[in-house]
């Protein structure tokens, strides 16, 4: 039998435990970077294995460390642990027993699956040309978990730099149940935040003349944000803006001194996002002058653009068309307008990042998507994922073990 078989068939027995534990962490859900039930969870699923585990000192994170048998070089798999504030409305008999909080972007699924791969390559570490780096992640919803595990030294907890990286995410529509994704070089956005508190002068609502209205300005603003977006970046270089926070008053008639609004900043390009950064500040400052009130604007970098290397790319694309077949492959063409923070490994090291179809039901593409308080996702995929997230890893280091010599 060969590794390839043999993974297969150890990844496929294991199906029945991964959805044991997805199930178990899908009832109990945590939000941010600090998860002590999820970080539990996932050292309990460990115990026995001989990996070398630590703990994040600034976040409940897991970093596992699993030596080959032979000397080679180190490969990091990422999986992210961390739901989101969502009331879930699914109705599964595993649904969230959380008031509000939901594992609605299914990283439930890809802590099972980082789970199984570190279960399956133990069983397979012999023939390992090098060590595997297992980094089970919390805080990837806005908290830039990933940052906080850069900062700790993730990347070097093999005790060398790690010479690749992959990482995986399920998604609930828009593509095939079963379904592997990616593409090279842009794959994700860049996610940025734009607040803008506009600051005029209160009054009474029936004398508009005798205050400096905040709110108008604020309205004129979110407009005038959507129009120089389309009229002076290039089509083909988008951006995405979108105002998700507009706060004002306190009474119909009652002009207040301030309004506020939050928007968040998609771009697909270095350029197009430091121009975004000069020029939606300087739009806001200048058309609040030319109303006689003051903008506060703030431009906050979040996620970077998620890049993937085009050669691990193009190896990534051929691993999973070899072990699932090539029906199962399909090239992503556009990027996604989604962030992800899995961006700040592949700044540091060489990777690809790709996605896995996960919809329940052959409706997916008007299937609840990613986020949605009714988004399934369907166990079949996990011990799929399980058998990527380790051939990836072994094949990796066979690649990086032959070029070292």
């Amino acid at each position: 039998m060969t590794r390839s078989e043999a993974l297969r068939e150890d990844a496929r027995a294991m199906q029945g435990d991964l959805v044991e534990l997805r199930h178990q962490l899908h009832r109990r859900p945590e939000v941010g970077l600090h998860l002590p039930r999820t970080q539990e969870a996932v050292l309990t699923a460990l115990d026995g294995l001989d990996l070398e585990v630590s703990t994040g000192t600034s976040t409940t994170s897991v970093t596992a460390v699993l030596r080959g048998g032979r000397p080679g070089p180190a490969v990091l798999l990422r999986g992210d642990m961390d739901a989101l504030p969502v009331q879930e409305e699914t109705g599964l008999d595993f649904s969230s027993e959380i008031d509000g909080v939901m594992h609605a972007c299914g990283h439930d699924l890809h802590t099972a699956m980082l789970v199984g791969a570190a279960r399956l390559l133990h069983a397979h570490r012999a023939g390992l040309a090098g060590d595997v780096v297992f980094m089970f992640q919390p805080g990837e919803e806005g908290w830039d978990g990933a940052g906080h595990m850069l900062a700790e030294g993730v990347l070097d907890a093999a005790g060398s730099r790690v010479s690749s990286a992959y990482g995986m995410h399920v998604m609930s529509a828009m593509n095939p149940l079963g379904q592997f994704t990616t593409r090279p070089g842009t794959l994700m956005a860049a996610s940025d935040e734009l607040r803008v508190t506009v600051r005029g002068a209160g009054g009474h609502g029936s004398a508009p003349h005798l205050a400096k209205d905040p709110i108008t300005v604020a309205a004129q603003l979110v407009g005038d944000l959507q129009t120089m977006v389309t009229r002076t970046f290039d089509v083909f270089d988008p951006v995405i803006l979108t105002v998700g926070v507009f706060q004002a008053g306190t009474k119909r008639n009652i002009i207040p001194d301030e309004a506020t609004f939050q928007a968040t900043v998609r771009t697909f390009s270095p350029q197009a996002r430091d121009r975004m950064r000069e020029a939606s500040v300087q739009l806001c400052e200048s058309v609040a002058a030319g109303y006689g009130v003051e903008a506060d604007v703030q431009y906050l970098a979040e996620y970077p653009l998620t890049v993937n290397d085009p050669v691990h790319t193009a190896f990534a694309a051929e691993v999973a068309a070899e072990v699932f077949g090539e029906d199962r492959y399909a090239p992503k063409v556009y990027p996604q307008s989604g962030s992800e923070d899995f961006s700040r490994v592949l700044e540091e090291v060489p990777g690809c990042y790709l996605f896995l179809g996960a919809a329940v039901g052959e409706d997916f593409a008007s299937a609840p998507n990613n986020h949605s308080p009714r988004a399934q996702f369907s166990d079949d995929v996990l011990s799929d994922g399980v058998l990527l997230h380790a051939e990836l890893a072994a094949r990796a280091l066979d690649r990086d073990a032959a070029a070292a010599g």
